[in-house]
């Protein structure tokens, strides 16, 4: 019972943390003069990156001879499925929800007819996704599945200088950091931001507070994530469950819970662009930090569940590509993104 609270005290803890942390990070990014993707895809993805990244340091440097490798390579594999699959869809779901709220709030003020009128001119197709840049987003997701398919291709073969080439996932995310930071777009602006939450009489907040905010909400999102992951390693042998299976199965649904709390915050606040631009900076990460790690510091050999989780990955990421690039991208195709994690689970399930 104890485990089961602590979860549910850590969610809790976790999403009011990045409540702080977006709140911080737009400001930071103000300051930093980077452009509205960039504090998306850069400066938010970094931060909710951190606990996959450090999941996987810790698991292969300091884990046991036993399942320290499995459990890094299961975190370097299980993060991009969650962001490719959960994360797009909490998104999607979002969305769905925010615009029912617009239309039951438009029906109750002005009536059926004008709010059949006003919903088919200001929201289109794609609710909630209209000021979404879908061009850089499929960029983005195509960058991601070259390195993603490169990176599961090195865990079915075996060769000496293997581990190397570790260093060149590194050097991927440095040239998308530099491409990301000068895009060339509009410089992000403060003119609509609430107030910095630990300077709320503030109508422009001092640098020193932005970065204190900024830190204090990473380490509160970090330590909660840590003891979130803990909880679930308790879950593993609880349930029977192999630890490649935990770090796969479970450990990535903690780490990349900043990711999915940002995303729910955003797309409330209606800043969807936001949103998926974290989510999208985050895969970057995920398909290059951790992919280093795990090359440099284990054999990097793929046994039946990281493979699976790679190949629920590719499909999801596919699939959301020709969404993207067919411009038919909406909350509800969004949502199906989830589908693919559930798909995963059930084959895992069933080659235990």
């Amino acid at each position: 019972m104890l485990h089961v609270v602590l979860l549910l005290g850590c969610a809790v803890v976790i999403y009011l943390a990045c409540e702080w942390f977006v709140n911080a990070v737009e400001w930071l990014g103000v300051q930093l003069k980077f452009g509205p993707i960039a504090v998306g895809t850069i400066l938010a993805a970094a931060g909710t990156a951190l606990p996959e990244s450090v999941v996987t340091l810790v698991a292969v440097l300091f884990g046991s001879k036993e399942h320290g490798s499995d459990i890094g390579v299961g975190a370097a594999m299980g993060g991009p499925l969650v962001v490719g699959t959960i994360a797009y869809g909490v998104t999607g779901a979002m969305i769905l929800w925010r615009y029912r709220k617009k239309r039951v709030k438009a029906l109750a003020t002005v009536g059926g007819g004008d709010l059949a009128q006003s919903t088919e001119e200001g929201d289109g197709a794609a609710p909630g996704l209209d000021t979404v840049d879908t061009r850089r987003l499929a960029r983005d997701q195509s960058w991601f599945l070259a390195i993603f398919v490169v990176k599961v291709a090195l865990g079915l073969v075996a060769f000496a200088v293997k581990p190397w080439l570790g260093l060149l996932f590194f050097l991927a995310y440095a040239v998308y950091f530099w491409h990301e930071t000068r895009s060339g777009d509009e410089q992000a602006s403060g003119d609509d931001l609430e107030p910095l939450k630990i300077q709320p009489r503030r109508a422009v907040p001092a640098k020193l507070a932005v970065w204190t905010q900024t830190l204090l909400a990473l380490a509160v999102v970090f330590a909660a994530s840590q003891l979130f992951v803990a909880q679930l390693e308790w879950a593993g042998p609880a349930l029977g469950l192999p630890s490649v299976v935990v770090a796969l199965l479970l450990s990535p649904i903690a780490t990349e819970l900043p990711e999915v709390m940002n995303a729910i915050i955003w797309v409330r606040q209606g800043k969807t662009q936001l949103a998926v631009a974290n989510i999208s900076g985050a895969m970057m990460i995920q398909a290059t930090v951790p992919s280093g790690l795990g090359l440099l510091f284990t054999p990097w050999h793929f046994t039946t569940a990281p493979l699976l989780a790679g190949i629920a990955t590719i499909a999801s990421v596919a699939y959301l590509l020709w969404v993207m690039r067919s411009g038919r991208i909406t909350g509800g195709r969004l949502l199906a993104a989830g589908g693919f994690y559930l798909a995963f689970a059930a084959g895992l399930v069933l080659t235990l």
